[in-house]
């Protein structure tokens, strides 16, 4: 009997203005949805799917059509598809976990997989001394804010909602992120001092729009998961092994 086994993806940004082939980088991902889904136990979106997401009570952003049929039709054949909110895509209410079946985290996850044990995240907001950022997720997440989105008319919100984003990293370019090195990454520090208390095999992190796999123990790792702009990458765990490896139909 083949070995299930589990994935884990962050930072496609779906809809992002700042580029031009959205169209073709969905269709990829849903490809690779339906390669996953082929042996997957599980599958994990760890942040920022999408560029920017918003929910109505009863409007949702389009665009994303394909994704969600592809989602739904996964988690329709009992395989579980966990959606970690990031900081692009942050304003998830009911309609993706009803219409779709995804199970979504609004914290970093401490889980067990076939005896391993992996420590979730997009990875924003790691640094408590990221006072200005920290102010700013806290202000996102509130329900004042929310409340006063929600006022706006679906045009004008998904207008600044758009506009923000493209005013992100990406639009100081689309070339590949380049990372000074392990010590200068928030999420390995944060995992250095996690397990000084706490036993985690694999942590694994987006966000940072880098590729990277850190041993910083005999028996732990840091994975930082890369993007979809460039790299296509994505891990897998085949119940034994964790593996950083790229998207070979786009690449």
């Amino acid at each position: 009997m083949q070995q299930k086994k589990t994935y884990f993806i962050s930072d496609v940004h779906l809809g992002a203005p700042a580029l031009s082939n959205n169209r073709q980088r969905e269709l990829w991902f849903v490809e690779w949805l339906e390669q996953a889904a082929a042996d997957a136990s599980a599958i994990y979106l760890l942040g920022d799917i999408f560029d920017f997401w918003y929910e109505y009570r009863k409007v949702a952003p389009r665009g994303f059509v394909r994704t969600l049929g592809k989602i739904a039709e996964l988690t329709d054949k009992g395989i579980p598809v966990h959606f970690f909110t990031g900081n692009h895509d942050i304003w998830v209410y009911d309609y993706l976990p009803a219409e779709t079946g995804v199970i979504v985290h609004r914290e970093p996850l401490l889980t067990q997989i076939n005896g391993k044990r992996f420590f979730l995240g997009h990875g924003d907001g790691l640094d408590p001394h990221e006072k200005g950022y920290l102010l700013l997720k806290r202000f996102f997440t509130s329900k004042t804010a929310q409340f006063m989105f929600s006022r706006l008319h679906p045009n004008f919100a998904f207008w600044i909602g758009h506009k923000w984003a493209k005013h992100s990293r990406l639009a100081k370019g689309t070339e590949p992120e380049v990372s000074k090195g392990p010590d200068f990454e928030t999420c390995v520090t944060f995992a250095k001092n996690y397990i000084k208390t706490e036993a985690v095999d694999y942590f694994i992190f987006g966000h940072r729009h880098i590729m990277m796999d850190e041993k910083i123990s005999s028996n732990s790792r840091v994975l930082i998961l890369g993007e979809w702009i460039n790299y296509f990458s994505y891990a897998v765990f085949n119940g034994e092994e964790l593996q950083l490896t790229q998207f070979n139909n786009r690449l």
